[in-house]
């Protein structure tokens, strides 16, 4: 069976959460006999194929980008070369352009389109986006909802749920580097034995400025892992409210995030928005078993944060509730085992990689059985 994939950006390029789905997907169907391709837009591809984690990525430039959406006339060519040789199409949405192409290739193979995230932020340009949207998701074969949570509170996936099946996403630990001893024992020495962590890329919805808040109320050691358009505002809120423990250390390498993972006393996870419809690097701490603090947005980080169970769940925005919440954690160290235990055993019950993999094969193969019954 041969998957298409197409979103607008990928690996080497790009190390967000949808990108580590695809190659945690990529990856983990191999053994179940699917063979994966991505296609995706990079801003400068010296290389237009190249092979990641034993698959293969095709690469458009990037001719230019609209309100945080990428375009390339070269993909409309390269979607509908690839297209031909698939058995069915994977799309990853949001993407307003991947609709242009869909709808311009005519490729008539079977669809299905991961809905990672509602649009949030750009609502003017939504209404003028809708009508396409709407034709687009009405025309593909199936829609996959990330979590039970975002299923029932998105507007736009309640229009659809005739076609909408829940796969939620997982991780396969092996596919992450193992750090060394003396990784380790660098990283102890430059942050010390207790600390909160957050991963993730610096954007807007991610609510570190909530988390800077929260601290300002009693300076928890906390170090922040990313790089992204307000990383400088940060730092420069972050020196304003005259906070001494928290650390920037900007992108780091994989063996890297995983020794500083592994170190970290508990993962705060502060975004305020449903633009983080789910939360790779929250998965990524329940994995390692940590406790986790994050905010109920009715999305799919309170589907992996249990609260009271795997850690504690706050509302949104409210830096005296995360404050409060971070202390307890931090002065109960006992009940933060507990509940990184149970956050380890909810991680292997419900989102590991095998589970989403063997989930989505057998749902493209009842999207193509489905697709040829039809025709």
């Amino acid at each position: 069976m041969k998957v298409l994939h197409f979103y607008k950006t990928y690996y080497p390029d790009s190390f967000g959460g949808i990108e580590q789905v695809i190659y945690q997907l990529a990856s983990g169907s191999t053994q179940l006999g699917v063979e994966s391709t991505v296609l995706a837009l990079s801003p400068n591809p010296i290389e237009k194929t190249i092979t990641v984690g034993g698959h293969t990525v095709h690469r458009c430039h990037s001719d230019i980008k609209l309100a945080s959406t990428d375009f390339s006339l070269s993909a409309f060519k390269r979607f509908s070369e690839l297209a031909k040789d698939a058995d069915i199409v994977h799309y990853h949405f949001p993407w307003p352009f991947m609709d242009l192409v869909h709808f311009a290739t005519r490729h008539k193979k079977p669809t299905i389109v991961t809905y990672h995230s509602d649009i949030v932020k750009q609502k003017k340009l939504l209404r003028l986006y809708q009508p396409l949207m709407n034709q687009f998701l009405q025309s593909v074969d199936a829609i996959v909802a990330t979590s039970p949570n975002y299923q029932a509170t998105s507007d736009v996936l309640q229009k659809y749920q005739s076609k909408v099946h829940l796969i939620t996403y997982g991780l396969d630990r092996d596919l992450y580097p193992a750090p060394s001893a003396d990784k380790l024992n660098y990283w102890r020495n430059e942050l010390g034995d207790k600390f909160f962590l957050f991963v993730g890329v610096l954007r807007y919805y991610k609510g570190l400025h909530i988390l800077l808040d929260a601290l300002s109320l009693g300076d928890l050691p906390t170090v922040i892992i990313g790089s992204g358009p307000i990383e400088d505002e940060l730092k420069v809120k972050a020196r304003e409210l005259g906070l001494k423990n928290v650390k920037f250390l900007g992108r780091v390498s994989d063996e890297d995030k995983i020794a500083i993972t592994t170190l970290s006393y508990a993962v705060v996870f502060p975004s305020h928005l449903r633009s983080e419809a789910f939360g790779i690097s929250l998965l990524e701490g329940a994995m390692f078993g940590k406790p986790m603090i994050s905010s109920e947005i009715g999305t799919g980080t309170s589907y992996i944060n249990s609260n009271q169970e795997t850690g504690i769940v706050v509302p949104p925005s409210s830096p005296n509730d995360l404050h409060n919440a971070m202390t307890y954690i931090w002065n109960s160290p006992d009940i933060a085992e507990q509940m990184g235990v149970q956050a380890a055993k909810r991680f292997g019950k419900l989102f590991t990689s095998d589970l989403m993999c063997e989930g989505y094969k057998n749902l493209y193969q009842k999207v193509i059985d489905d697709k040829k019954r039809s025709l």
